[in-house]
């Protein structure tokens, strides 16, 4: 009997791991195939609330997850991207988006035809076919979202099969009993499951697996339900808690949510249930949870969707402002590298397309650093300007840990399921990194060499000042170029990068002759020669970098 139990433990826990498995599965293929769509639904977020609505509930549906939803969020606006108003919109449409799952898994009560153990393996058997032999990538993906929808559906009927022997067991019926007579009780029992497996479209699921054996009524499935929804929210609070305080708010504002809304429903259902206890006391099946299920969610979302901004000011009161309003570190010094911290939020990753839209933003900000840089080193170097000198090199060390910070987040972003095009981009802006690097090092070695003529007491003449500096703007020239090539994908700014990098090798070459002649005429010292043909040196390596850089975009096009 103990060996019996057992085996039924482990089908419930191996059916219950392959539904989680195969929604994760459906999700990721699901999110590859999106791609930069889900890019263009975030930017439509500025247009109005109510479509923050639809594209929360869009994004939830594709990624099969309000927690995850909403911890992207809470990411989002840690990281600038949206603001608290914008987010409310998308936590409202992520409890919507959210219910995909739930209909999905009652589908096998809507005909014989429909059921897991009918096609279920036909989709796995396809899919996996596709996945492996397939040359088309998007063939490919296709075939990973039909292997985890097939195996979400065999996991459910592993669990529906584990548990069908006991479903007129009187502890199954007593347990639900309680709950559905316990209103508070049904409540913590769902938002304790949630909370414990993170993902309420997984304890619904559960759930609706027990209904579909006929052992659950109606009111502990509805409290329990209200519960999940309570539940979900554990996620996006503890990832609120190392976040920005507008983060923090924002999942407050997810709590807050979900939290009045099971408030309105479960004193309504309450009175439902006394009036009509028999509802009450009847089986619910696994259509009727997502029914409730639904209702619950648009419901809730349409009450309180006038009072969005009585959310966010409710939010505001319950995570205050830090001592004298002066907000966090990062704001109160405006400090790159700790915007830059910011902006790469973690929680970003659960959307592998919008993880490189930002990773790109900044590093496009880190070659305007270089950039900018550049034309600090060519006022030190020209002006023998001691304080440009030492703004260089303070300048180098941003740069550097900008390098370190956007190599180990692209790390990061490498190891997530990518498409064919996703990948490409991921490697361009690695080698792009690296060129920017490269820029600013040679940024160093013009500020070395401006080091080394004050300390010798150098200046060019008026001729060589001249020349030297239509140089560093040429190649200054060449690299806001390059940037905004990256920035734009722009194939009109990488052909002038192109152009402007002939120049600069007509200029460089002209430039040296000419330097040449004037020392053979001794117009000028020998130390002022091998500054001046260093610096010229440096500056044409620049401008080739300026033309890697636009090559990785003319690569993506």
């Amino acid at each position: 009997m103990k060996i019996e139990i057992l085996g039924v433990c482990f089908q419930f826990i191996g059916g219950l791991g392959m539904f989680l498995y195969g929604m994760n599965a459906m999700a990721d293929g699901l999110q590859r195939s999106a791609g930069s769509r889900l890019q263009r639904l975030l930017g439509v977020l500025t247009s109005s609330r109510l479509m923050g609505v639809l594209v929360g509930a869009g994004i939830t549906a594709i990624i099969q997850s309000s927690s995850a939803a909403t911890v992207m969020v809470v990411g989002f606006v840690n990281a600038g991207i949206l603001n608290l108003t914008q987010a409310v919109g998308i936590i409202m449409g992520a409890n919507i988006g959210t219910t995909i799952t739930s209909w999905i898994v009652s589908m096998n009560q809507w005909g014989a035809v429909l059921k897991p153990e009918f096609f279920a393996p036909l989709a796995v058997g396809f899919g996996a076919a596709w996945s492996m032999f397939s040359k088309d990538s998007r063939k490919r993906q296709a075939g990973e979202i039909l292997v985890g929808f097939g195996l979400l559906f065999i996991g459910l009927d592993f669990m529906s099969s584990s548990i069908k022997p006991y479903r007129d067991s009187p502890l199954f019926a007593q347990a639900f009993s309680i709950l559905g007579r316990n209103p508070l009780l049904g409540v913590l029992a769902g938002a304790g499951v949630t909370a414990l497996i993170q993902s309420s479209s997984a304890s619904v699921g559960i759930l609706q697996t027990l209904a579909l054996n006929g052992m659950v009524n109606w009111q502990s499935a509805v409290f329990v339900t209200l519960g999940q929804n309570i539940g979900t929210c554990v996620t996006a609070l503890l990832s609120g808690m190392g976040a920005h305080r507008t983060a923090k708010r924002a999942a407050v504002i997810h709590l807050l949510f979900n939290c009045v809304g099971a408030a309105i429903f479960g004193a309504l259902m309450t009175a439902l249930f006394f009036f009509w206890p028999e509802l009450g006391i009847s089986p619910i099946g696994s259509v009727e949870i997502s029914i409730f299920h639904t209702v619950f969610n648009v419901t809730n979302t349409i009450l309180l969707f006038p009072f969005a901004g009585g959310l966010v000011k409710l939010s505001q009161i319950l995570v205050k402002e830090e001592a004298g309003g002066a907000g966090t570190e990062e704001e109160k010094t405006g400090d790159m590298e700790a915007e830059m911290y910011r902006h790469l939020d973690s929680r970003i990753l659960e959307t592998p397309s919008l993880a490189i839209q930002q990773l790109e933003q900044e590093v496009v900000r880190m070659g305007e650093t270089a950039l900018m840089n550049l034309k600090t080193a060519g006022k030190a170097l020209l002006q023998n300007s001691r304080p440009a000198m030492d703004q260089v090199m303070k300048n180098e060390e941003t740069i550097n840990h900008m390098e370190s910070m956007l190599t180990a987040y692209l790390v990061k972003v490498n190891n997530l399921s990518l498409n064919d095009q996703q990948h490409l981009l991921v490697k361009d802006l690695f080698y792009t990194i690296s060129d920017i690097e490269r820029i600013g090092d040679h940024c160093q070695n013009l500020a070395e060499l401006a080091q080394e003529k004050i300390e010798a007491q150098i200046t060019f003449s008026q001729e060589a000042n001249e020349e030297l500096e239509a140089m560093v703007q040429l190649v200054s020239s060449a690299v806001a170029y390059g940037i905004r090539a990256r920035a734009d994908h722009d194939m009109a700014q990488v052909r002038r990068v192109i152009q402007k990098e002939e120049q600069v090798d007509n200029l460089e070459e002209d430039l040296r002759e000419r330097h040449i002649e004037r020392l053979s005429k001794n117009q000028c010292r020998t130390e002022q020669g091998v500054i001046f043909l260093d610096a010229l040196s440096n500056l044409e390596r620049v401008s080739d970098h300026a033309v890697n850089i636009a090559g990785y975009v003319r690569d993506e096009m």
